[in-house]
């Protein structure tokens, strides 16, 4: 089941099919990184020649050797435990998912999120209920890249409140919902991620695409679509 919330409460329930139909749920396009002069100067150190080998150098060689072909035999034997269904999003969810109010200021919540170092969080009223998602690519649009003399009008902008840069109305979605629903939103919508909630829109985790592919990666695999 997903469910479309925004500031005036719930405008939308029912199957994913026809998300793409309400109308205020727009499809995000993800902007290219942008560097400042720092990191790209830490991006590309400068080369320097490899000290020439020594005894030292070469002594743990045998060992990683060793270590190598011990993970190839595991890797072959596979895993001790067999594979265990998973097909719900309550099963691979990110429970006390991080979240932002929608009076917050845009700079304390990339502060926020890149304590955290995640890229989104649920925004969430007083009341606990989900009104939109703020990505942390959204904060930085190119409006906030100052011209020359321009810093000033750039630090207002940082002050906006998160409101004015969420993803509002929102898709969500309940736990019980298939994995495979999720997949073809997260694509249809171009989102990292969805909040997972009830049909009153109270927070209950969060769900990304790299909660998934964690789920997909582990070990033992995990069947998701059994």
């Amino acid at each position: 089941m997903f469910f479309v919330f925004g500031p005036s409460g719930q405008i939308y329930r029912g199957g994913p099919d026809k998300l793409a139909q309400v109308a205020p749920v727009r499809r995000v396009h993800r902007p290219q990184a942008l560097r400042t002069r720092a990191l790209d100067s830490d991006a590309a150190p400068v080369a320097t020649a490899a000290p020439p080998a020594t005894a030292q150098t070469a002594t743990p060689k045998p060992l990683r050797l060793l270590e190598a072909v011990s993970a190839y035999v595991q890797t072959e034997q596979g895993p001790v435990q067999p594979r265990q269904p998973l097909s719900r999003v309550g099963d691979v969810m990110t429970t006390g998912a991080l979240t932002v109010a929608p009076d917050q200021r845009v700079n304390d919540a990339w502060q926020t999120l890149a304590e955290h170092e995640i890229a989104q969080a649920p925004v969430v009223n007083d009341q606990g209920q989900v009104v939109g998602l703020l990505l942390r690519a959204d904060m930085a649009p190119l409006d906030l890249l100052p011209e020359p003399g321009a810093v000033k009008q750039a630090i207002e902008l940082a002050r906006r409140p998160v409101s004015e840069v969420m993803v509002s109305p929102v898709p969500t979605v309940a736990a019980d919902t298939e994995l495979r629903r999720v997949a073809g939103v997260l694509l249809d919508t171009g989102l990292p991620g969805l909040p997972v909630t009830d049909e009153r829109g109270l927070l209950a985790g969060f769900i990304s695409r790299t909660d998934i592919l964690r789920a997909v990666a582990a070990d033992p695999p995990l069947d998701l679509w059994s």
